[in-house]
């Protein structure tokens, strides 16, 4: 089994002996789904699978994450294997948890058996006697951007320092070891064409906590003596909406708030209103000008009515930058698994990811394989082909990890001298901690 061809079909086969081992992982994560940082159920699942494999792991990273390591016959690079932990709050969903809300409406499930089936593949075939460098097996948590209040207040105990599982464990040093990284994102005939596709790059955003704060009053008697928070945040939306035009189409902009609070009662004029907003762009420099916009209409509607607004920004994702070279593995890979003429070429995706802090630092790839059937985050999303969405993304990881370490990691080693990093991990950690910020604004005393 000297060839890599002959090496990447023993791991397939042995894929497709565990297929209902790994169909299972999916089905049963599906039906306990559980939100970021809080995927305790779901980490002692794939702790036990690394444990049944003799695979050395630890757990607990970032709060939930496990990471294992599957180490070649020479020394080498490091290539991870990643699947997200975590769901979001769906709570319509069919298969929703009902005290939560939580649902697996974007594929993490899949996710998570694809990455554990790679690694039952490749630990009980054999391959790494013929591979150079290591696989690390990487269950992170937190990917979705939910809860932030909780979040926050994590990182206000100090028990984490960001809202995402990637870039916590970047803060943490345990990207430090890994070379470069790949995961697979389930998708549907629904959102995208072809069986599997890649977009080059996807918006990266920061998020923002606004409070505007009025005056109450008896909303019948005595209007005149109150300041209306809900009226400054009308025209705050208003102010936002007006610079839609000044966003350039090249850059992507999306910023899309809502009202999370909008008074108390309403015979009484209301005093605090609160939003909640992403400022999505498709480079940071475009990020950086639409939150100045945002800020300058915030501050814009709070001294008009004469209100205090409290503006607290909260580091997102960076975008995505997703490496070529791997991009090139992946498609054949998944070409020889669901047909070439599946791929398909997707344009730049106004979603965010938290791969995207990744690969500002590393090579990464995040591409999607379909599987499923409807829509991201919806109430009908589910994976609908087992070989689709859990065997095929578990075949491509592991025939790409082959790929790249076989034999002397040629491949690997091609991969890191061609690539050219966005920043470094000090960088990366220097500009997202200077994204936290709290601003009050007294449009009051500035009239």
């Amino acid at each position: 089994m000297n060839s890599r061809s002959a090496l990447k079909r023993h791991v397939v086969e042995t894929i497709d002996a565990q297929r209902e081992t790994i169909a299972d992982i999916g089905e049963s994560i599906m039906d306990a789904p559980e939100l970021g940082f809080k995927e305790h159920r779901t980490s002692a699942l794939v702790a036990d699978i690394f444990k049944s494999l003799e695979l050395p792991h630890d757990n607990g990273l970032a709060l939930t994450g496990v990471k294992a390591v599957l180490s070649g016959a020479k020394p080498g690079p490091t290539v991870a294997l990643m699947g997200e932990l975590d769901a979001l709050q769906v709570p319509d969903h069919p298969r929703a948890c009902p005290e939560t809300g939580a649902a697996h409406a974007c594929g993490h499930n899949a996710q998570i058996a694809g990455m554990l089936g790679a690694a039952l593949g490749l630990a009980k075939s054999g391959a790494a006697q013929h591979l150079a460098g290591s696989i690390v097996f990487f269950a992170v948590p937190a990917e979705e951007y939910v809860e932030i209040g909780y979040r926050l207040g994590l990182v206000k105990q100090g028990q984490t320092s960001f809202l995402t599982g990637k870039q916590e464990l970047i803060q943490l040093g345990l990207f430090d070891d890994v070379d470069m990284a790949v995961m697979i994102h389930s998708t549907s005939p629904d959102v995208h064409e072809g069986r599997m596709g890649l977009a080059p790059s996807s918006n990266g955003f920061l998020a923002k906590n606004i409070c505007f704060l009025g005056r109450a009053s008896h909303a019948g008697g005595s209007p005149e003596r109150g300041v209306n928070a809900l009226n400054a945040a009308q025209m705050a939306l208003s102010a936002i909406n007006a610079q839609r035009e000044t966003f350039r189409d090249e850059d992507c902009v999306r910023v899309h708030p809502i009202i999370t609070k909008g008074g108390d009662l309403v015979n009484i004029v209301p005093s605090e209103v609160c939003l909640e907003t992403y400022v999505r762009g498709k480079t940071t420099e475009a990020i950086v000008d639409a939150s100045a916009k945002v800020d300058r209409a915030l501050r814009g509607a709070a001294l008009a009515l004469g209100c205090r607004v409290e503006i607290e920004t909260i580091p997102g994702n960076l975008p995505l930058r997703n490496n070529a070279d791997l991009a090139a593995l992946f498609r054949a890979s998944a070409s020889e698994i669901l047909g070439a003429d599946g791929y398909r070429d997707y344009g730049h995706a106004g979603g965010s990811t938290d791969a995207g802090d990744l690969s500002q630092i590393m090579p990464v790839l995040h591409p999607m394989m379909t599987g499923a059937s409807g829509s991201h985050h919806q109430i009908d999303w589910h994976i609908l082909d087992v070989d689709a969405g859990y065997l095929a993304p578990a075949k491509t990881l592991a025939m790409m990890a082959v790929d790249l370490l076989h034999e002397n990691a040629e491949e690997a080693q091609r991969v890191m001298e061609r690539h050219v990093p966005g920043m470094t991990k000090e960088e990366y950690l220097t500009r997202q901690r200077a994204i936290f910020q709290t601003e009050l604004f007294d449009g009051a005393a500035a009239g």
